[in-house]
């Protein structure tokens, strides 16, 4: 692995775009913390009637703006080199800076809610564009706590992120593999590595070695982390039960906009329906690549062990662009930027962050973290990105900073929409067999084991952990070690062994410290998949129709937004069509197997 220093600039992004010096990000610091102290100084107590409230939260939204490009540029270049002292230290700066002005500004919610129902109607009459902000301020009333309560909390909020930054300091700076050999030979292991390359590699010898050896080095920081994130659940748990929710399910769920009847039903209906058809799908591989047994090691190989198709980042830009070309001239333009004003970070190095992510900074263009390996199935995940990517572009360009941000119940439906349509775009333009098995099996092994699958299993696994929790308890590596094999084995049954170190994969997913998430990515998925198949068969309306919900941003619940796009998801039947639809492409394959093994 190179160092950050080491990688090819043109393989990183550029966050001079947020602030070009280290000067200018510094004055930016002062500039807004100047402003915070200038409007506690001239408005906490003040705020007693409609006028004085759109004055103050026209303020404070052109505070919100100035702060966003300064916590990005923090984050991001600490994401890719979580070892630079420079990074480290920039963050912690911007996790007390921002802690001290939610305390200063804390006041502004407390005022507004203590204004009568007549006052609050005035003032959203006044300022069309903050009436979404007020709406959802007085759905939080009733969770509400004393304005000085609220300003405690508030200035303790670098440290309630503290689990969460602890977790990736073990994970990316003090966790360090050792090489694994392999018949005599040696191989380099890290977090990315192993991610993106080792549980994919098709020599059966060379990737169960490199789990055991992954595994180990987990399991040397076992009881760390779980400390860590115990500590991060007791956290969440102590603010559920002070603002007065009746379960921290309740409160996690509360934000997302959705009830926990959509929660359990996400969560019980693919564990139960799919889990057949991903038990056949894993027999299949097991068959593919002349396996004695299948194992948990083995569940991310490809279908055909021999068709790894290679592309480069260049090609990679015009898969994005052809494959996505549905979404039309405006969405192509957008790409090109990503790549012309380098938008993606693909460069591997020590200490970048594992997986992939997008940032979408209001007021500025989005980032796309990637690893990038040259492997096929990188399309797939940079369709997705990009798809977040392209979902705050037209969000943030139609709405405020208020209304720009859905709902995490509907985040991810945007990023695995767009793999759904590279899927399509893949499968209409190609009549060779070999490469619609692969395309199928990658939509199988990436897009749905992934969304459905992996984040869908993590989600089972984090309802036990918050079920404990709930009900007082704590957790420990045994107990959420214990809790993450019964799942695995519940969902695999007897045509997977879960093989030692399979229970240790909870240590591996940052999800844990958002919320309620993982589960949030088998609900997009579902409205991405119906509506995938409604722009096959209709074309234009139903782009538009999605091009619209995109473009809504945060202003309607997940349940309209998905009203919008022609899907009902107050319903089972999307799920239901979902789970069908997976199964069909599980028989395609077996067919086309069989075809080719003719």
């Amino acid at each position: 692995m190179l160092k950050r220093s080491e990688v090819k600039l043109e393989e990183t992004w550029d966050l001079t775009d947020l602030f070009e010096n280290e000067q200018q990000f510094e004055e930016a610091l002062q500039e807004v913390s100047e402003e915070a102290t200038a409007i506690e100084a001239k408005f906490k107590g003040k705020i007693t009637n409609s006028t004085v409230a759109v004055e103050v939260i026209t303020l404070y939204k052109n505070l919100s703006e100035k702060l966003v490009p300064i916590g990005n540029y923090s984050q991001l270049s600490l994401s890719v080199d979580q070892t630079n002292d420079t990074a480290q230290m920039r963050a912690a700066k911007v996790g007390q800076l921002y802690s001290k002005i939610s305390a200063q500004l804390s006041f502004i919610t407390s005022e507004l809610l203590q204004l009568d129902e007549e006052t609050l109607t005035e003032t959203k009459n006044k300022s069309q564009d903050f009436s979404h902000y007020i709406d959802k301020l007085i759905r939080k009333k009733p969770y509400q706590l004393h304005p000085e309560v609220e300003k405690t909390l508030a200035a303790f909020g670098s440290i309630f992120e503290a689990p969460y930054e602890l977790y990736n300091t073990t994970k990316l700076v003090d966790m360090k593999f050792e090489n694994f050999e392999v018949n005599g030979k040696s191989y380099p292991l890290s977090y990315n590595s192993f991610e993106g390359d080792w549980e994919l590699e098709t020599d059966t010898d060379i990737r169960r070695a490199a789990f055991t050896a992954f595994s180990n080095k987990l399991r040397d920081y076992q009881h760390t982390t779980a400390k860590t994130y115990d500590t991060h659940l007791k956290i969440e748990k102590t603010e559920s039960d002070l603002r007065g929710f009746n379960s921290i399910f309740d409160s996690l769920l509360f934000d997302q906009q959705v009830d926990k009847e959509l929660y359990d039903r996400q969560i019980d209906l693919i564990t139960s329906e799919l889990a057949p058809i991903m038990r056949k799908y894993a027999k299949l591989l097991q068959k593919s690549h002349g396996l004695e047994k299948m194992t948990f090691a083995d569940l991310k190989i490809p279908l055909d062990p021999s068709y790894e198709p290679k592309i480069s980042i260049e090609e990679s830009r015009q898969y994005m662009k052809d494959g996505l070309s549905v979404l039309g001239k405006d969405y192509q333009a957008m790409l090109d930027r990503a790549f012309d004003e380098r938008w993606i970070d693909f460069a591997q190095n020590i200490g970048k962050s594992t997986g992939a992510f997008c940032s979408s900074p209001y007021g500025y263009h989005p980032y796309v973290l990637i690893s990038w390996t040259s492997r096929m199935n990188e399309v797939f995940v940079l369709a997705h990105e990009l798809g977040h990517a392209g979902h705050f572009y037209l969000a943030n360009a139609e709405q405020n900073i208020f209304n720009a941000r859905p709902s995490l119940y509907f985040i991810e439906a945007p990023s695995t929409m767009n793999e759904m349509l590279m899927a399509n775009h893949l499968l209409s333009n190609s009549n060779d067999a070999r490469f619609k098995r692969w395309v199928i099996s990658t939509i199988i092994a990436r897009t749905y084991y992934h969304n459905f699958v992996t984040h869908l299993l993590e989600a089972a696994y984090q309802r036990k952990v918050y079920e404990i929790i709930n009900d007082g308890g704590s957790v420990n590596a045994s107990i959420l070690n214990k809790l993450k094999r019964d799942v695995l084995v519940d969902f695999w049954g007897d045509a997977v062994e879960i093989t030692e170190g399979a229970e240790l994969t909870w240590m591996r997913q940052p999800h844990y410290y958002m919320g309620l998430y993982p589960y949030t990515y088998s609900a997009g998925l579902t409205i991405a998949t119906e509506v995938s198949q409604r722009i096959l068969k209709e074309g234009t309306p139903a782009v538009n129709d999605w091009i619209n919900v995109l473009k809504a941003g945060g202003t309607k619940t997940p349940v309209e937004l998905a009203q919008m796009a022609g899907v009902d998801v107050t319903t089972d039947q999307p799920l239901r069509s979902t789970i069908q639809f997976i199964s069909s492409l599980v028989d395609q394959l077996e067919e086309l197997t069989t075809q080719l093994e003719n």
